[in-house]
């Protein structure tokens, strides 16, 4: 029996993925046309669905990209973001080169001046992005401080000058804070919750789960839209993979940065094993199938991880992309990726 024919045996009660019947798969068939359908994948049945292999892999991508179509449609949302404070970070996040309790490479730098994030901006906009996204290192922001008055400022800039929709990913944030970037014109927000809550320990101890959780909640409470994802490849189980993805789904995700673990020297990750192509596929796939009207976006270790399956992720349900640079490691060209989405008739 191949691998994609093998019966789910570790949770019993569980559906099973059944045997392929003359070329097609009746369980990836019954729940994608259930999706399809306006029905709600359940846990159960996306954990049977990671049993996929071979070319029962393609018929799961079909039905990743149709869903797509039928509940997102077919525009692709291009976002590019600038590294405006960098490294010396009080958070021991496991993954993160900027994280002052390791000895990474990551660049240090304190919050870049108006001009400079301007311009980044004008060079975001003239290589197609369509949002334009400020981050900045550390836990969080309060409305007093210094810093966050002069974002507010930059944002107000960008938006004014460049006609870009404003992001900003500033760590956790009071009410107060979240309201006074909604007045400074930000549209959306970025605070990923990293991983599942039963695996985050594993990867940050200086702070938790439902403080994140927390974030995102008053970001929603706040009127802006709630930009959350996370990384696979960390060392998660399949299971874990999915739960993230159904947290996702209960906090209301509306853009979901599916970042692949691009593992950086000096941080406790740099030996991991990554995850196989096609196993980072399936579960961008999947990820459609539990949020079928979101963006599951592109985001880093996209090129290390996919290599060159890259255009894959675009027929199995990812419709959002970060282009450009990433926060400590260099991104494809732009140019590039334009290319590749007028090559799959996305432009």
């Amino acid at each position: 029996m191949s691998p994609s024919k093998k019966s789910h045996k570790s949770h019993a009660g569980e559906p099973k993925l059944q045997e392929n019947t003359n070329g097609v798969n009746p369980e990836i068939v019954r729940i994608g046309e259930k999706v399809l359908a306006g029905g709600v994948i359940a846990h159960d049945e996306a954990l049977c669905l990671t049993e996929t292999r071979g070319t029962d892999l393609l018929l799961l991508f079909t039905y990743a990209s149709k869903i797509r179509e039928r509940f997102a449609g077919d525009g692709v949302d291009l976002c590019s973001i600038v590294n405006a404070r960098s490294g010396r970070c009080s958070e021991d996040c496991a993954f993160c080169a900027q994280s002052a309790h390791y000895h990474a490479d990551g660049p240090v730098y304190s919050l870049l001046d108006e001009d400079t994030v301007l311009r980044k901006a004008w060079e975001a906009r003239r290589t197609g992005a369509n949002r334009f996204d400020m981050v900045t290192n550390g836990r969080g922001v309060r409305e007093e401080d210094t810093d966050f008055r002069r974002i507010l400022q930059i944002l107000r800039r960008v938006r004014e000058e460049t006609g870009l929709k404003t992001c900003a990913s500033l760590g956790t944030l009071t009410f107060g804070a979240a309201r006074a970037l909604v007045e400074a014109g930000v549209t959306r927000y970025n605070h990923n919750i990293e991983t599942a809550e039963s695996f985050f320990s594993k990867i940050v101890s200086t702070h938790t789960f439902a403080e994140r959780v927390e974030t995102v909640r008053i970001v929603k409470a706040a009127g802006m839209e709630a930009c959350c994802g996370g990384i696979i490849g960390l060392g998660e189980s399949a299971e874990q993979r999915l739960d993230f993805a159904f947290t996702l789904r209960e906090l209301g995700a509306d853009s979901v940065p599916v970042n692949i673990l691009n593992p950086r020297a000096g941080t406790p990750l740099q030996d991991i094993e990554p995850l196989a192509p096609m196993e980072i596929l399936k579960y961008l796939a999947l990820f459609r199938f539990i949020l079928p009207d979101k963006i599951i976006r592109y985001a880093g270790g996209r090129e290390v991880g996919l290599r060159e399956l890259q255009p894959l992720g675009f027929l199995a349900g990812v419709n959002g992309m970060l282009i450009g640079d990433y926060l400590t490691t260099r991104g494809r060209k732009p140019e590039e990726d334009l290319a590749l989405l007028r090559d799959l008739q996305w432009t």
